[in-house]
């Protein structure tokens, strides 16, 4: 493994570093999550159009960057350093990489360079809050997560004119502003229940299904944005009735090339949403040093008692190795060059998980400690100090918790059902070799 950035990837950390100093203070944050859509469209067409953010790891072909998952990565752990609300990771790490590899080759064509240059966002609907399950991050993602094939969930019905989805479906990712819908859903009824990806244009007509915000929508769809924690992490709710779709891609599905697609994109996703949280915990620690080396008591700076400092230690050691599990796990995912493989050819959706889960824990923690050493203001929702705090809870939520990950991972690796042999031989010794190399990933 090569750690050394080349000097484009640190241009593209340079300059959104810059930009997003420039125009995403605290201040503005709080300010784009009070907005309708829940961030600001303008600095969101800023950074698709200027710097290509949504399209860093598409090809250019489709009108991408034509980099990959580490360049989406370093932007996300600067996007997470600025704690900026935005619908990013929902369009280029979730909706993008389905349509990519999926997706027929009229709709990338259709589809990608809008999503590319952000002119259009998407997002993934998965039903019952299953999104970590169906990203194959919690759990095997090959039984009933998507609702069941004779109620709740999603059903789709194939109709003369393509196909109707029924159902609705929370937690949905900047769901109430996102054109693209890739959305799960179950078809075939009971006896040939299976799960399908299908797209809905959110923006393609106008009528009777307009969101209750007054946006655009379509005939059937009702889209209501949600009450969070985490305000900066806009998410809806979803009402399908009888909404008219098309099916994401070409035949029938058959042969889990949809689950094996989720479990592609969850890798990425992962990581990306590990970055973020890396650069949350780095902003939220940074702050936190300056502060206590201003804050005076008994007559000198309280970062000068030995206690701060200790603590100060152990989460800097504690933030440098979670980015270094982030960045292995970004580089895995890239499968430097390879196509998503790791080092030996194969996926590594364990690196992915466990670097999710230490960057995940690591942020609760410094966030946790940040409004602590801040004293009495740190409690304020006023401070900066809670927007970490907020990001550290509600991601846990998303895509974990942690214990879950990491237990995958593990059974991913085989660490307790060795293959062949039972648990700690043989199949276990070399499944496990994700999760050594993800624990013992180099700090770059």
């Amino acid at each position: 493994m090569d750690a050394a950035f080349t000097e484009e990837q640190h241009e593209i950390r340079r300059t959104l570093r810059e930009l997003l100093l420039k125009r995403c203070g605290p201040d503005g944050v709080k300010a784009a999550v009070r907005t309708p859509p829940g961030y600001d469209q303008e600095l969101w067409r800023e950074l698709a159009g200027r710097l290509g953010l949504p399209g860093l790891a598409l090809p250019a072909a489709y009108g991408g960057v034509g980099c990959g998952p580490t360049e989406l990565a370093l932007a996300c752990e600067e996007t997470g350093r600025a704690v900026l609300p935005s619908p990013l990771i929902a369009t280029a790490a979730l909706a993008a990489p389905l349509i990519l590899a999926l997706g027929s080759a009229r709709q990338r064509e259709e589809l990608l360079p809008a999503l590319a240059t952000g002119e259009l966002t998407g997002t993934l609907v998965v039903p019952g809050g299953q999104l970590a399950t169906a990203l194959a991050l919690t759990g095997p993602n090959d039984g009933d997560w998507a609702g069941g094939g004779r109620a709740g969930g999603i059903q789709a019905r194939p109709a003369d004119d393509g196909w109707r989805l029924y159902g609705e479906a929370g937690q949905v990712l900047a769901g109430h502003t996102a054109e693209v819908l890739v959305v799960a859903a179950h078809a075939g009824g009971f006896a040939r229940s299976r799960t399908l990806l299908f797209l809905v244009r959110a923006a393609a007509a106008d009528g009777p299904g307009r969101r209750r915000d007054g946006g655009p929508g379509v005939p059937g769809l009702l889209r209501t944005r949600q009450t969070v924690l985490d305000e900066t992490r806009a998410q809806a709710r979803l009402e399908l009735r009888e909404v008219p779709a098309e099916l994401l891609g070409e035949g029938d599905g058959a042969g889990g090339a949809v689950t094996a697609a989720l479990a592609a994109a969850g890798v990425v996703a992962a990581a990306a949403l590990a970055t973020e949280a890396v650069g949350a915990a780095d902003a939220a620690l940074s702050r936190t040093v300056a502060y206590v080396k201003e804050r005076k008591q008994f007559g000198r700076p309280i970062g000068s008692f030995q206690a701060v400092q200790h603590r100060l230690a152990d989460l800097y050691v504690r933030l440098q190795a979670a980015r270094s599990a982030a960045y292995y796990a970004a580089w895995s995912a890239g499968g430097n060059g390879a196509g998503g493989a790791g080092t030996d050819g194969a996926a590594e959706p364990g690196a992915a998980a466990l670097a999710l889960a230490q960057a995940l824990e690591t942020l609760r923690t410094v966030a946790a400690e940040a409004v602590q050493l801040h004293g009495g203001i740190g409690f304020t929702w006023e401070h900066e100090a809670q927007l970490y705090f907020k990001r550290a809870a509600c991601d846990e939520l998303l895509l974990g918790p942690v214990h879950r990950l990491r237990a995958r991972a593990a059974e991913e690796a085989g660490l307790f059902a060795g293959a062949g042999g039972g648990p700690g031989r043989g199949g276990a010794a070399a499944g496990g070799a994700a999760a050594v190399r993800a624990s013992e990933a180099v700090d770059v």
